[in-house]
């Protein structure tokens, strides 16, 4: 295991978009991890499990969460520019095609990413990530109805709204149980917080995610419930694993078979009574889809 180094990839205008090196391999073989909403780029989930297999693994926190500035005026963060984003660190940072991992909402970025540069991209892993709400229906309705009433308006008014909107959210203390419950941690979660030192990473993600109060959040909000998503499912050809806990609150199994029937290349595994933080516990499992036969030289 290394310690984590970060670096600054400028997009055009001048725009930072922080990348975590979680982890440097020597086997050649690169993995970028896209974290959830609220989240940021600091989350290895099982540091041991990734160091054993000896690949290097990368993530970006998206605009307004950690160090990356937020989006320009008058720009959407919606998951099309995320994943153009993780694209222009992958063009620097790797060389032939890498494995993708998306948790919860970064799952959306991690297939825009497939489906927009297949070049890039030959394998992708999605855990616990939401079908569109108008397939399977999983926001709650006052949710729905405090977005409605933003539709239509210029990307800045909606961006500040839903930042003054869920600045009380922000915790004070990321390690509490409060704190965990915005990552949809329920009683199912149990056997994933047991792992050592699960809650004490997810609690660095937590306090860096909010390091820029809300931003991130409320960007990453409106561009996946605003804003068109800049892929469609049919065009991600990459062999896709999808890991889905069957206790999960946010994104259960329903959730999975919409993207399995939608995906031209992909296989659905269910977790029997896993909850939100599957990543803690199949984290083992989504590396050897990404990396298959990769371990460490001794």
């Amino acid at each position: 295991m290394t310690e984590q180094l970060v670096d600054m990839v400028v997009r055009d205008g001048g725009r930072r978009v922080a990348v975590h090196r979680l982890a440097d391999g020597d086997t050649g073989q690169t993995v970028v991890l896209c974290h959830p909403a609220p989240g940021a780029g600091t989350f290895d989930p099982v540091p041991e499990q990734t160091w054993a297999r000896g690949m290097t693994l990368l993530a970006a926190d998206r605009p307004g969460y950690g160090q990356s500035d937020p989006v320009p005026t008058g720009e959407w963060a919606s998951v099309g520019a995320a994943a153009d984003d993780v694209a222009v660190v992958l063009e620097r940072a790797a060389s032939g095609p890498v494995g993708v991992v998306g948790w919860s909402a970064g799952g959306r970025v991690a297939l825009a990413l497939a489906a927009r540069r297949p070049d890039l991209v030959d394998r992708v892993v999605v855990l616990g990530t939401p079908a569109p709400h108008e397939q399977v229906p999983w926001l709650p309705r006052e949710q729905q109805e405090a977005l409605a009433g933003l539709r239509g308006l210029e990307a800045d008014a909606v961006h500040a709204t839903l930042s003054r909107r869920l600045a009380p959210l922000i915790p004070p203390d990321a390690s509490t149980a409060e704190a965990l419950g915005l990552l949809a941690v329920s009683a199912a979660d149990g056997p994933a917080l047991a792992q050592p030192g699960a809650r004490d990473r997810l609690s660095r993600m937590l306090a860096a995610a909010f390091t820029q109060g809300a931003d991130g959040l409320a960007g990453d909000i409106a561009g996946y419930c605003l804003q068109p998503w800049g892929f469609e499912p049919e065009a991600v050809r990459a062999k896709t694993l999808l890991l889905y806990g069957s206790r999960d609150p946010v994104a259960g199994t329903r959730h999975g078979t919409w993207w399995q029937k939608h995906l031209p290349n992909a296989r659905l595994e269910v977790a029997p009574g896993a909850g939100h933080l599957l990543i803690l516990l199949r984290w083992q499992r989504a590396l050897a889809h990404l990396a298959p036969g990769t371990k460490r030289q001794q």
